[in-house]
Order: structure tokens, then C-alpha cells, then sequence
């Protein structure tokens, strides 16, 4: 199995590191080693036929912020001079236009190549159109760590529970803003639970994109499109954030025995991100950076899951699932 990387930033580097721990295992269940023959950033790029040292790549990565000395300016090109049967796309999301992901997404696709990624941006744009072209040139296309980082949800309902008929998902998909929330549930105001919240790394210096609603936003597209079957994308979603809510509207919650948590919900004519009252002790009550779901299902009925919405490691690990499930394909 030879992969392109494109994205060599924290999940990138995560990824690196959970094939070399899992190097044991390929070697038991298939008999071989995933070979990384080429790898891009935002400016730099590598590439070796026979396989990169990924360790040597996050140390430069580290220590100089670019994988090598050669910079590029054309990434279909750089994919192009390698041979390689799966792209592995974890670029930074760009909500309104796609960005660096789409292309590539795109091109691997048209030149009948696998892909794998965790890029919202795309998905909640082109959902549709990558599905058809995957499906096209007969291409394997997965994004489970599009959605909840390690939290299992995509696989769960188009394997698991793929007999049943799924009438509606809710949860929290944004674990920022359950931090926030969780703070404020102390009696934090919102401006220092956020600044606490940016000091451990959970926000960005600029937090529209969680605080607002619109990061949860584009994952209820996700799910809308992936297992409801829509044909949505971000303009379609309802949505309102969290920076109105008000220490008085937390009290008055507690005083109700119930606490104010974003909670993202899609049914067959639903798909909305709101601040939602709920009552203490019910699992979408639950407190720090955690994702959570409820799937309705006719006939395994409500399924809660939950687990690290983001993280190094933990989205590598969503990554992991899927490479594994194609390389199982392929036996």
C-alpha cells in the first residue's frame, strides 16, 4: 500500500506516528508495511519511490516547518511524480472553497487512486459530487475522522447499522465550545473560559469558527449527506452560537436543574446548531472537551457514542480505521 500524504501538520504527524506503533500489526494481518511515497505541507514537499523516513520528516517538520528544502507550486504535480494507490488528505479545512483539499481530493480520484480524509471543507461542499466521482472510477472514499475525530459515528451507521433506518442524530461536535459551556456551568463568564480555552489549545486565536456554531455546522452537513442521504451543504444548516449565552441564562438553567450545551441535530428535514437546554444527568449534558451522539435507529432504537472529537493521536486513529478497511479490500 502506497500513500500520498497531503498535510503534514499536527494530524499529518499524528498519522506518521500511529503506523509506526501499529507496525507489528500490518505486518501480522497483511504481511506488509504502509510505504508513504510522497508528502506535502503547505510549501514544501518529499517524495522517495521506495518510502520516506516519516521520523526524519517530523523532526525537520519540527525543527525548520517545512518537510524538506523543495517548495512547489503546483501539489497535482507533486502527485503526479510519484506511484501511489491512496491519498491520505488532511490538509487544513477551508469551509468556502474547498482549498488545497479539494484538489487533490479531486485528482486522486480522477486518476483512480483511493482517498482517505479528515478535511470538513470539501465534504460539506462537493459531498455529493466526490461520491460520484469515487464511485465512478471505482475508488475507495472514506472520511470517518471528518466527523467527531475518534468518535466512531460514520462507519457505526453505514456498517453496523446499515439494516436499520436512522431517523435522527443529535450531539455535541464541538468539544471548544462544550469546554466553554462546561466553564460557564461554574459560574466562568464566557471571555475568560474562552481565553482558558485558547491558553490549553482548544480554540484558535480567532474562535469564530467553533463559538459561532459553524465548525458543528459543517459536520451535521456531513452526517446529513452521508447517512440521511441529502443533498445539503453548509448554506442549508440553521445556525446560532454560543457567544449570546449569558451567565444569567446559565443560572437560570442550573435553577431548572439543567445545563446549556450546542447541539447539532439532523433528521430527514432537520439540520440546525443551537444552544439546547438539557437536563442534568442526560448524556448530552455531559461537561469538557468530549463529543457525544444519540443515533435513533427503528430498530436498535437510541445508540449513544462518545470519544475525543480532535487530537493528534485520536483523529489518527479515525485514519487508521479507515486504511485498515481498504487494505482489507484489497485481501
Amino acid at each position: 500500500m502506497r500513500i500520498f500524504l497531503s498535510g503534514f501538520g499536527t494530524v499529518g504527524q499524528g498519522f506518521a506516528e500511529v503506523i509506526k506503533r501499529r507496525r507489528d500489526f500490518f505486518e501480522d494481518k497483511y504481511g506488509e508495511q504502509p510505504v508513504v511515497v510522497g508528502v506535502i505541507d503547505s510549501k514544501t514537499f518529499a517524495v522517495d519511490q521506495k518510502g520516506l523516513d516519516l521520523d526524519r520528516l517530523v523532526a525537520r517538520k519540527q525543527e525548520k516547518k517545512g518537510v524538506s528544502d523543495e517548495t512547489y507550486s503546483d501539489a497535482l504535480a507533486v502527485m503526479d511524480s510519484v506511484k501511489y494507490d491512496l491519498l491520505i488528505e488532511v490538509s487544513p479545512t477551508d469551509v468556502e472553497t474547498g482549498g488545497t483539499g479539494l484538489k487533490t481530493i479531486r485528482h486522486a480520484l480522477e486518476c483512480g487512486k483511493d482517498v482517505i480524509t479528515v478535511n470538513k471543507g470539501p465534504l460539506a461542499l462537493h459531498f455529493h459530487d466526490l461520491i460520484a466521482l469515487a464511485k465512478k472510477n471505482g475508488c475507495k472514499f472514506r472520511f470517518e475522522g471528518s466527523v467527531g475525530g475518534a468518535m466512531p459515528i460514520i462507519n457505526l451507521c453505514h456498517e453496523n447499522l446499515k439494516g436499520e433506518k436512522i431517523s435522527s442524530i443529535r450531539g455535541i461536535f464541538n468539544g471548544t465550545c462544550n469546554y466553554i459551556l462546561s466553564k460557564m456551568d461554574n459560574g466562568q463568564p464566557f471571555e475568560q473560559a474562552l481565553k482558558e480555552a485558547q491558553q490549553l489549545g482548544y480554540a484558535e486565536t480567532d474562535p469564530t469558527n467553533d463559538v459561532e456554531g459553524y465548525d458543528a455546522a459543517t459536520k451535521v452537513v456531513i452526517l446529513a449527506n452521508s447517512v440521511f442521504h441529502r443533498d445539503v451543504s453548509f448554506k442549508d444548516v440553521k445556525i446560532t452560537g454560543i457567544t449570546g449565552i449569558t451567565p444569567d441564562a446559565i443560572a437560570q438553567a442550573k435553577s431548572h436543574n439543567m445545563v446549556i450545551r450546542l447541539v447539532g441535530e439532523i433528521t430527514e428535514t432537520r439540520l440546525e446548531v443551537a444552544p439546547r437546554l438539557i437536563p442534568i444527568g442526560h448524556p448530552l449534558s455531559i461537561s469538557g472537551t468530549l463529543n457525544i451522539a444519540q443515533i435513533d435507529a427503528d430498530l436498535a432504537g437510541p445508540i449513544t457514542i462518545t470519544g475525543r472529537g480532535a487530537g493528534k493521536i485520536e483523529t489518527a486513529s479515525a485514519i487508521l480505521s479507515d486504511l485498515i478497511a481498504i487494505m482489507s479490500m484489497r485481501l
